[in-house]
């Protein structure tokens, strides 16, 4: 009987192994209905400390076709996705808007933050993270891995966390406010600490 059970969930794992390869690497992608213009000009030219007032009198979010990471991954830095967009944050989403530089913890981290409505995007380490806060895969955001492989997250918000969900099966990272600084928390329980920043820096 323990044998039985033994070899049920090895077979259990072994397809689940082979789905999430196959998802990986086999299925395509959605189709990319990301602004081509948002290539065209560089982001890192643009000052993050001058946010979008979101106070209802430009696009709503639905007016903004959704953001795809390019190929394996963006080399230059592209323009903001939701600048048009004035939508005020839906009820119990925090504003983390803006550039954010590591203080303390992972070397390097350096991310930008966009919101409106219940739509966030998060543009770090050439991958663009386009999503809303429904906690739903359908509208989640549809990633590309660092071998170029596939993987979807559903993304919601817990006590002013936000929380990526990979597969919606289990909690792989959050980001969060204290005080003015906002802090991003890996799978592993590592926390960096980062600050607002204007510019992205010259290298």
């Amino acid at each position: 009987m323990i044998f039985r059970t033994f070899l049920f969930f090895l077979g259990l794992l072994f397809f689940l192994v082979i789905y999430l390869l196959i998802y990986a690497f086999i299925i395509p992608r959605p189709l990319d209905t990301t602004d081509p213009s948002i290539f065209l000009n560089d982001g890192k030219t643009i000052d993050y400390c001058k946010l979008p007032k979101l106070d209802g009198t430009g696009k709503l979010a639905d007016e903004i076709p959704k953001a795809y990471t390019p190929g394996c991954g963006f080399t230059e830095i592209p323009m903001p996705i939701l600048s048009e967009c004035t939508e005020p944050l839906a009820k119990g989403v925090v504003d983390i808007r803006g550039l954010w530089q590591k203080v303390s913890g992972r070397n390097g981290h350096l991310e930008r933050i966009e919101q409106c409505g219940n739509r966030v995007v998060i543009t770090v380490e050439h991958v663009i993270h386009d999503f809303r806060l429904d906690g739903t895969l359908k509208n989640g955001a549809r990633d590309v891995g660092v071998v170029c492989n596939n993987f979807s997250s559903a993304i919601h918000v817990e006590d002013e966390v936000m929380i990526f969900r990979l597969f919606n099966l289990f909690d792989t990272v959050s980001r969060k406010m204290d005080g003015e600084e906002m802090i991003f928390t890996f799978i592993d329980g590592t926390e960096t600490r980062t600050e607002r920043i204007c510019k992205y820096p010259s290298n």
